[in-house]
C-alpha cells in the first residue's frame, strides 16, 4: 500500500510548550483518515505542519514520496485544503468563486470549466450558480467552502470541520461529496468532532491528544480499547438514589448515570446483562418505557483516552 503522506518524529515546539511530541504516522493511498482529538489536541498544529504553513522543530514530512517544503509547489498543486472559517470572496457569484479558486492550478479555459462544473455537481450547487454568497444559506456557504477547496481535482485533501454547524440535509450532502471523492481516487485527512461521521466515512483513525497519538486503527479495532462491554440504556421515571445505589451493586456494572429521565448502566463484561436488568426492575416494581443494549461507541473511547474534563 502506498503512503501519500509520511510523518516522522515530528516536534513543534512554541517555546515552553510542545505542542506535537515525536509524532508519527502515515495516510495511504486512497484512504479517508479521521484525525481525531480534543481541542488543544495538535491537530491543526499538525496538519499546519504538514502543509507547511508551520515551521517545525524536528523531523520530516514526505507527501507523494518528495519532503514537503514552503516552495513545494508541484506538491501543493496536488493538494486540496478546506479549512473550518469560511474561505470565499463576498463580490462573487457562487460560479466565479470555484472559477477563481479552480484558475488557481488549472490555465486552460477549457478543462476549467469542466472542473467547475464537476465541482458544483459535486457539491450539488446547480441552482445556485449566480448566487451572491451573502443570499446563500450556512449549509450552502459549506458546500461552495468545499467546491472551492476541490475544483482542481486534487489527489490529496485536508478537511476541517466541514459539517460544523450544518443542517441534516447539507450534512449528508456534504458526506456523499466526501465519498465519491474518495471513490474518485482522492486520499483524504478529515477532522470533525461528530463521531457518527468518523464510523460512517473513515477507513482508518487517529486519536490525539497532547500532540501524541492515544490510539490508532479502524474503527472497530478502537471499540475494542473500550474497558466496557455493553451499555444499557432505558427511559424510566421517579427513580430514585436508593436504586440507583442498588444498581450499582449488581454483577458486572462498572458506572450509573441518571439525567431526570434516562438511565445509562455501563458493564464491564457479561453476556446476559440486559436480562439481568430487566429482572431487577420487575423485582422492584420500576415501570420503563424502553430499554435497549448496545457496544461501546467511538464517542465512549474518545472520553476514556482523552478524558471527560472540558476543554477550552
Amino acid at each position: 500500500m502506498n503512503n501519500i503522506i509520511e510523518v516522522k518524529n515530528l516536534e513543534k515546539k512554541y517555546k515552553e510548550l510542545t505542542a506535537i511530541d515525536n509524532l508519527s504516522f502515515e495516510v495511504h493511498e486512497g484512504e479517508i483518515l479521521g484525525l481525531l482529538g480534543p481541542n488543544g489536541s495538535g491537530k491543526s498544529t499538525t496538519m499546519n505542519c504538514i502543509l507547511s504553513l508551520l515551521n517545525f522543530s524536528k523531523g520530516s514530512i514526505r507527501i507523494f514520496g518528495k519532503e514537503m517544503k514552503p516552495d513545494a509547489y508541484d506538491i501543493k498543486a496536488k493538494i486540496g485544503v478546506v479549512f473550518q472559517d469560511i474561505a470565499v470572496f463576498e463580490e462573487l457569484t457562487v460560479y466565479e468563486n470555484i472559477d477563481y479558486f479552480c484558475g488557481l492550478y488549472i490555465r486552460d479555459k477549457e478543462t476549467r470549466k469542466k472542473y467547475v462544473e464537476d465541482a458544483i455537481e459535486l457539491v450539488g450547487l446547480e441552482d445556485f450558480k449566480k448566487f451572491y454568497p451573502k443570499k446563500l444559506s450556512g449549509g450552502l456557504l459549506r458546500r461552495l467552502n468545499i467546491a472551492c477547496g476541490i475544483a482542481h481535482k486534487p489527489k490529496l485533501i485536508f478537511l476541517d470541520e466541514p459539517t460544523v454547524a450544518v443542517d441534516p440535509q447539507s450534512r449528508n450532502n456534504i458526506l456523499d461529496g466526501i465519498k465519491k471523492l474518495r471513490d474518485n481516487g482522492a486520499t483524504i485527512v478529515y477532522t470533525t468532532h461528530y463521531m457518527e461521521e468518523v464510523e460512517i466515512l473513515c477507513d482508518r483513525v487517529i486519536i490525539l491528544d497532547k500532540g501524541k497519538i492515544l490510539a490508532t486503527g479502524t474503527t472497530d479495532e478502537l471499540k475494542e480499547l473500550a474497558k466496557i462491554e455493553e451499555k444499557v440504556t432505558l427511559e424510566v421515571h421517579n427513580f430514585d438514589n436508593e436504586n440507583i445505589e442498588k444498581i450499582k451493586k449488581l454483577t458486572n456494572v462498572d458506572e450509573v448515570t441518571f439525567n431526570g429521565s434516562s438511565l445509562v448502566v455501563t458493564y464491564k463484561k457479561g453476556k446476559h446483562n440486559l436480562i439481568d436488568m430487566i429482572d431487577y426492575l420487575k423485582k422492584e416494581g420500576i415501570q420503563y418505557n424502553k430499554i435497549y443494549s448496545e457496544r461501546p461507541t467511538l464517542n465512549d473511547v474518545f472520553l476514556e483516552l482523552t478524558g471527560k474534563e472540558l476543554r477550552d
